[in-house]
């Protein structure tokens, strides 16, 4: 069966003009000149082969083909209308979908999150995690959370805090070698831990502290995530770098200690990221706020 669809905007055009019964009202509706919307009209006459409005000194009003038309097609913009208004409800007030990595959400995300739910409890937030740099258009995620120096292509980004290395150890490891207290540096005979994703944090820390040498010979252990190396740390393996503004409860608590007390800020940080062109809905706009007040005071999120 054929579909004798018209020309969607001549329609569109119509369908205003048909409501107002009035040129001018309806290209102040539909933000267009008066002309535009009169041949707008008449590309639809010509499609459909009949005239569907007569113009008169006070407005116009609609023939007989064009009353039954516009009696067809005003509930069929109104039910789009509707269709559409509630697409767009639940993408503004139901979930939030946040795309960040493991590390982050583990050691920083999670804890902080209860405060963002005490204080939205109708936003629920689904949290992804990944490596590779975000796509928008690609993942299907509200916002992000990424690592780097804040100028990803299509997107604004907030930064939540610089980078911060310096190496951390339980204070069992510390025990062990005693003549770190007078020297930390014996410390880097190793083991000396190493997160894959952050391979190069410990020459860049060792470089800053102009340690090279020192630990040139120190046994490596590589672990697949941030998290797993920390833990190891905790556990007394070795010594590994820590991203402070992420062990702080770890820190706070006595798990980790820093031995050396010589930390390197970095250019590089973590971004609340979001695309440039995106709707401002309630929820990202919500979230948004939440974060940036987190990271400054968590005491002033709570309910």
């Amino acid at each position: 069966m054929v579909r004798h669809l018209p020309p969607l905007n001549p329609l569109r055009v119509f369908e205003a003009v048909a409501r107002h019964k009035n040129l001018t009202l309806a290209a102040k509706e539909l933000h267009v000149t008066q002309s535009a919307v009169s041949r707008q009209i008449a590309t639809l006459e010509t499609y459909v082969g009949t005239p569907l409005i007569m113009r008169e000194s006070r407005g116009v009003t609609l023939t007989r083909a064009g009353q039954r038309y516009a009696e067809e097609i005003i509930p069929a913009f109104d039910k789009l209308a509707e269709a559409t208004g509630k697409v767009m409800e639940k993408n503004v007030q139901s979930v939030l979908r946040v795309r960040t990595y493991t590390t982050f959400t583990a050691k920083w995300l999670i804890p902080h999150l209860m405060h963002f739910r005490q204080r939205y409890p109708d936003i629920e937030v689904l949290i992804t995690n990944a490596v590779p740099t975000v796509d928008f258009d690609r993942d299907g995620v509200d916002i992000a959370i990424q690592y780097g120096e804040g100028d990803w292509p299509g997107t604004q980004s907030d930064l939540l805090f610089r980078d911060e290395l310096e190496p951390v150890c339980s204070p069992q490891f510390l025990a062990a070698h005693p003549e770190s207290q007078h020297d930390p540096a014996a410390l880097l005979k190793g083991p000396l831990l190493c997160s894959h994703y952050r391979r190069s944090d410990w020459d860049d820390w060792l470089s800053f502290a102009d340690l090279e040498t020192v630990a040139k010979k120190a046994e490596r252990m590589s672990f697949s995530t941030s998290v797993l190396t920390w833990q190891a740390a905790m556990d007394g393996l070795g010594l590994a770098v820590g991203q402070i503004p992420l062990l702080k409860s770890e820190l706070e608590s006595g798990l980790l200690v820093r031995p050396f007390a010589r930390p390197q800020y970095r250019d590089r940080g973590h971004y609340l990221v979001r695309p440039s062109l995106q709707r401002h809905s309630r929820k990202v706009t919500a979230f948004r706020n939440w974060i940036l007040q987190e990271v400054r005071d968590p005491e002033e999120n709570l309910v």
